[in-house]
């Protein structure tokens, strides 16, 4: 402990000599210097203890002294602190004593009086907004500083003005105005130094009275208050390094920053920076501790802990550094896989290794198949260094891949490696082709190997790979994304370790993200956008668990959340869109849970429907949310286009196209109920309420059940909070026994067209010589040419997962239309039978017949399936799905199903009237005798058998299926019946249109017969030229 000194005067007057021979009288002054503060009355209580002294005089005789009546005399005090000492700062408040000099007061009684001399910095800004900055102020502020302890000189470094722009009333022209007419706006720069820690309490009282007297604001930043405690020496790469900052008086708010060459940015709790503000028990102290986990390369840097009380800030600052490793190591291979179809012994690859720069040194080298080879030299270019180097492949086959890597050694000797296997073809082997998609050479590659392109386009960054799957290759799955989407993906990464995760960064992010997901991209390049899209949702979700986010982001957030659900999320297998819908839910919902909301209600998008309600219901999307709740915030939103990319575990169910998340914020209920009315569509039977478990990534009824509500609504209610939905029936009712079914009979319905278009165009003179005969085949070849289109068409998009969208869509409006078309003609020929029958005695001309059908049969439908498609187009409504190559169904009287449902039913229901009309006739004209009402209901009979294909009554079947119990047995003979006669309607409209047709049996017969009479004549006519030419050879 370094020493104190004071000075005490004390009289020990009339120090006697009591010596009888010379009776000298002494004066004597004790002269004191101690590092403790004593009492004088101390000090004089001991003298009085003491009465002989033994003393020594020059020649060195011993005399005995007796002391008597000691006292103080001294009437003034001269203290002072020893050298590199200085007063506290309760003797500069209390004496004026604010300096190393000697101090006059009695400070006797202070514990402690003096510390050690410390040199703090303080800089400061005083910004002044009504007056000038003038000779009175700067004599206040030096007096401000003067009467602060440890004062040591006070500089004004600048005096700048605020930049104001004006418009030009001459030239309309913006113009900058850097200094008022009154000199206000100025701010005043200054720094002071001082020789002793600050009163901050003291401190900024002085700056408050000073900021009332210039009409000013004034902000103090401090640098030598704080002790702060970092590593002296380099860290290891991904330890977990401790900064630790204590300043001895207690504060209001404490943060961290980190400056390096990239910037300087706050930290914040996060995955990789832990703070603690509490690891002291002192109350007069303020205290926090910095963790930085597994640190990479980007936390090397300048850190700086700031403690701050009203407006002065105490700061301190410390290195800390890495022993660096690379945190990428990017891997390329030219050619991407090696041919050793030639058998040669070994085939060179060239490989090429980069790394950002950066002021790590390493000790660098590359192994081929574990087996280590030789070091690299670098070669730097712009942000990054290079390394290359060239492997001889062996073409011999091993069962092993040929993997070859690079490794990194730093200063510590610490290791980071990278490797990658080399795709090899050899001799024997099954591959796939060279190929070229979208611009790209994809070489030759082994069966079951997956190559890698490092290379993407202009603008983007990422890879592409694919793999060889036999002799075929697979899609080319694309990781390209933006380098503006690359960057807001990093800068949401740094956020969620800690690194800039401020409120700014936080509307930074999802504003980027939101312009990312409104710009156009290639259809192989949209998916990997998108999925970099969820990651940063994913990350911003995690981050706000520790990082508290503000309602501002809730704008750029919806809105980028509802665009990405716009994009097409084709290109990649079910699974990895499986996987990619379940972390978008959990993400969204995740940020809308976090978000600390004050006054916002809610947002609404295309896609994405936010609200937030302090009352027990809620409306979103047109869907009324219930929850008992006795307080606190519910927050509700509701997605569209989700629920069909989320996997269904629920067989022969398809989701409805809404979710609804619903979080509860500040409520203490326990019991929760929740009531969602789900709108119902009255084509599909019984709802199944569900809610998505986050867990298994399934959908789950557990705690979920459906309730009676109106014919429009489904009322869900369950017992939990999470996102919600229905499942709906009657969308994939197949199984393996009934597409079994559907292929057979389409193929033989397809060849029954054939052989009936066939039969028409042999018999067709002969059959249609009345006009009623004409008009029935006419309507009858129509039928049979669109039914066989259309049940092709089908066919060809039995596997929609290998075709692309074009042929999708293509193959979706064929069926569209040519079933609308083999429908429309179905009437034609239905109201033509009802006229005749009706219309006796006024035919229908032929000429009317033909342009009337003409207008039903070819342009309605053509009309009916453009007008649906440029409907769709222009609403940004969904024409067709992807997934089964056919119409969408959204709900009751939405979505372009319904373009076809409705005709269909129409004309079905029309034409179930005229075969009741046709039936009715027939009855009429019975005679009422046993004979005629028998040969009346063989007609009847015919009737129904003959007129239900070509009419095509069997699609009521279908109609009726919809509104059957799923589990019953009616359903299932309904089911298959249905599927039968409608796979086999081409063989049903041979059978009945041909072969059942007299006129054209009996022709078809005829033209047979004379066949075979020709065949035989020409048969007995070459026999006797065959006998004269074996004549003439003989």
């Amino acid at each position: 402990m370094c020493s104190r000194v004071f000075l005490v005067l004390i009289g020990a007057a009339y120090i006697c000599h009591q010596a009888r021979a010379e009776g000298d009288v002494y004066i004597a002054e004790l002269l004191i210097k101690s590092n403790v503060s004593l009492e004088v009355l101390t000090i004089l209580s001991v003298l009085d203890s003491l009465t002989d002294l033994q003393v020594n005089n020059a020649d060195g005789d011993s005399h005995t002294v007796t002391l008597s009546n000691p006292e103080l005399v001294a009437d003034t005090y001269s203290c002072s602190c020893a050298d590199g000492y200085i007063w506290t700062n309760r003797i500069c408040q209390e004496f004026y004593c604010c300096s190393d000099h000697s101090c006059p007061g009695d400070v006797s009684t202070m514990v402690p009086m003096c510390n050690p001399k410390v040199k703090v910095n303080v800089n400061g800004s005083i910004m002044l907004s009504l007056n000038n900055w003038d000779d009175s102020k700067q004599e206040k502020l030096n007096l401000l500083m003067e009467t602060t302890n440890g004062f040591v000189y006070l500089n004004i470094t600048s005096q700048s003005y605020k930049l104001m722009l004006f418009l030009s009333p001459i030239n309309d022209r913006l113009s900058i105005l850097s200094k008022p007419q009154n000199s206000s706006d100025s701010v005043i720069e200054f720094e002071a130094e001082f020789s002793s820690k600050l009163n901050t309490s003291h401190f900024q009282i002085m700056l408050t009275a000073l900021e009332t007297i210039t009409e000013s604001t004034i902000l103090v930043n401090t640098a030598g208050m704080v002790t702060i405690k970092a590593p002296e020496t380099k860290v290891c790469y991904q330890s977990s390094p401790v900064v630790k900052c204590m300043i001895e008086e207690p504060t209001e708010s404490v943060s961290w920053n980190m400056s390096t060459e990239l910037g300087n940015f706050e930290l914040n709790p996060g995955s990789v920076v832990k703070l603690d503000h509490s690891c002291t028990a002192e109350a007069d102290t303020s205290c926090s501790t910095l963790i930085l986990q597994e640190l990479t390369g980007i936390w090397e840097g300048t850190y700086q802990c700031r403690f701050t009380t009203g407006s002065i800030t105490h700061t301190a600052e410390a290195e800390v550094n890495v022993a660096l490793l690379p945190d990428e190591i990017h891997m390329r291979i030219d050619p991407l896989s090696a041919d050793c179809m030639l058998n040669p012994e070994t085939m060179p690859v060239d490989v090429t290794v980069s790394i950002l720069k950066s002021r790590g040194s390493y000790e660098v080298w590359w192994s081929y198949m574990d087996e280590r080879m030789s070091n690299l030299q670098n070669k730097s270019d712009g942000e990054f260094v290079f390394y290359t180097f060239t492997v001889p492949l062996s073409c011999k086959k091993t069962t092993e891949p040929k993997t070859v890597s690079v490794t990194f050694q730093n200063l510590v000797g610490q290791k980071k490696s990278e490797h990658t296997n080399i795709p090899v073809v050899y001799m024997g082997s099954t591959f796939c082709d060279d190929d070229v998609e979208h611009g790209d050479l994809w070489p030759k590659a082994s069966d079951g190997d997956t190559v890698v392109n490092k290379t993407c386009p202009v603008g983007r960054v990422g890879y592409k790979s694919r793999t060889c799957k036999g002799t075929t290759w697979g899609l080319v799955f694309s990781n390209c994304i933006s380098i503006e989407l690359a960057k807001i993906l990093n800068t949401a990464d740094h956020f969620l370790q800690g690194l800039g995760a401020t409120q700014q960064a936080a509307l930074d992010i999802f504003e980027g993200l939101k312009n990312s997901s409104l710009s156009e991209s290639d259809s192989v390049d949209t998916t990997a956008d998108i999925i970099a899209s969820i990651d940063v949702l994913d990350l911003m979700a995690r981050a706000s668990e520790s990082v508290v986010l503000q309602e501002d982001v809730l704008y750029d957030m919806v809105g980028a959340a509802s665009n990405m659900l716009n994009k097409s999320w084709d290109n990649v297998n079910d699974s990895i869109i499986q996987t990619m819908s379940s972390n978008y839910l959990e993400s969204l919902e995740g940020l809308v849970k976090n978000i600390r909301v004050n006054k916002s209600n809610g947002l609404k998008s295309q896609n994405v429907d936010l609200k937030f309600c302090s009352t027990q219901n809620c409306d979103v999307f047109g869907i009324r949310v219930d929850v008992n709740k006795s307080n606190g915030i519910m927050k509700v939103v509701a997605v569209k286009n989700l629920t069909d990319k989320l996997r269904n575990n629920f067989a022969n169910t398809r989701p409805i196209e809404l979710l609804i998340s619903v979080t509860l914020d500040g409520n203490n209920n326990p019991s929760i109920v929740i009531r969602l009315d789900f709108p119902r569509d009255n084509l599909l039977e019984t709802p199944t309420c569900v809610f998505w478990n986050t867990t298994k990534e399934d959908w789950s009824s557990s705690g979920c059940f459906a309730k009676p509500d109106d014919d429009n609504y489904t009322l869900c209610e369950c017992n939990h909070l999470t996102s919600f939905s229905v499942l709906m029936s009657k969308i994939d009712i197949s199984d393996d026994f009934l597409d079994i079914i559907t292929t057979v009979g389409l193929a033989v319905s397809i060849c029954s067209l054939v052989i009936f278009l066939i039969i028409e165009w042999l018999v067709w003179a002969a059959v249609v010589k009345t006009n009623l005969s004409y008009f029935r085949h006419t309507a009858l070849v129509n039928i049979a040419v669109f039914l066989l289109l259309a049940e092709c068409s089908f066919l060809a998009s039995s596997y929609p997962e290998i075709l692309s969208e074009n042929w999708c869509l293509a193959l979706t409006v064929s069926k569209h239309l040519f079933f609308l078309a083999k429908f429309s003609w179905m009437l034609c020929l239905s109201v033509m039978l009802v006229h005749q029958l009706i219309f006796v005695f006024t035919p229908l001309r032929k000429r009317v017949f033909m342009f009337l059908s003409s207008i039903i049969g070819y342009i309605c439908p053509i009309l009916m399936v453009g007008s649906s498609y440029i409907y769709c187009k222009y609403t940004n409504r969904p024409y067709y799905n992807p997934k089964t190559c056919w119409l969408v169904f959204e709900r009751l009287l939405e979505g372009s199903i319904h373009a076809f449902l409705i005709p269909v039913g129409s004309i079905t229901f029309t034409n179930l009237f005229s075969m009741f009309v046709v039936i009715v006739t027939l009855v009429r004209t019975s005679d009422g005798n046993k004979s005629e009402d028998k040969e009346t209901a063989k007609s009847i009979l015919k009737v129904v058998v003959f007129l239900t294909p070509v009419f095509g009554v069997t699609w009521i079947i279908g109609f009726g299926l919809l509104l059957l119990d799923k589990g019953s047995t009616l359903f299932k003979i309904a089911n298959y019946t249905f599927t039968i006669f409608n796979s086999f309607q081409g063989l049903l409209i041979l059978l009945t249109g041909c072969f059942a047709e007299p006129k054209v049996r009996e022709e078809f017969f005829k033209i047979i017969r004379i066949a075979k009479t020709e065949a035989a004549a020409n048969t007995f006519k070459a026999l006797p030229e065959a006998c004269e030419r074996t004549h003439l050879i003989l």
